[in-house]
């Protein structure tokens, strides 16, 4: 891609000015988002694929990879990615590697505000979460991954315990949201609507200042 951005392939030429943003491909559209609306061309994405939200065993030894990469030929790198199933295994990393990442157990959490998320406490305990990119992508990274495509009878015994699909929209659009009401019905479960925006994500960004 040109303007220095990069999903999932070879960085192109760069700067030591350059910030570098190690990101799931799960944020990309949002990052490139906030990118765009703050003129952050000081920035360069790098994402890692999005399918590791389904493995997350394997985002800590690609994180410490892509950043030995490339240490050195960055004024910063910045890890965009919560702790999101790792046990804590990606903060100590990154503490070990000398770099920062994004605050918050998960995505759910710092779209809506790692403060606001963890205010909910046990009243989101029962919910099934959805982002823009989950809406887009509930085939792939749910239906099929939990063979619900060729055993619609797990349906239950995989949500049985849920009650309700809450969906985190990052972007006002109409047709996203009639989209996982959708997903909710699939799963048989109630449907929540939430506008969180970009939340921590945006306030994560914007500490990263343009070097001098």
């Amino acid at each position: 891609m040109s303007d220095g951005i990069v999903i999932e392939n070879g960085l192109e030429t760069t700067t030591p000015e350059q910030i570098l943003l190690i990101a799931c491909g799960a944020l990309a559209r949002e990052i490139l988002a906030l990118r765009r609306l703050n003129g952050w061309d000081h920035m360069v994405l790098q994402c890692l694929p999005a399918k590791y939200h389904l493995y997350p065993e394997k985002i800590v030894d690609a994180v410490e990879a892509t950043v030995r990469k490339h240490d050195g030929a960055f004024s910063k790198i910045f890890v965009v990615y919560a702790d999101c199933g790792t046990g804590g295994l990606l903060q100590a990393k990154c503490a070990e590697l000398g770099v920062e990442m994004i605050a918050g157990p998960h995505c759910y959490s710092f779209f809506e505000g790692n403060d606001a998320f963890a205010a909910r406490g046990e009243d989101d305990i029962t919910s099934f979460f959805l982002t823009d990119f989950l809406v887009k992508q509930f085939d792939a990274f749910v239906w099929k991954p939990m063979g619900l495509d060729r055993y619609p009878q797990l349906r239950d015994m995989l949500f049985g315990n849920y009650t309700k699909v809450v969906y985190q929209a990052q972007t006002e659009n109409a047709a996203l949201l009639d989209q996982a009401k959708r997903c909710a019905e699939r799963l048989g479960l109630d449907f929540e609507y939430r506008y969180t925006g970009y939340g921590d994500l945006s306030t994560a960004l914007h500490s990263l200042n343009r070097p001098a």
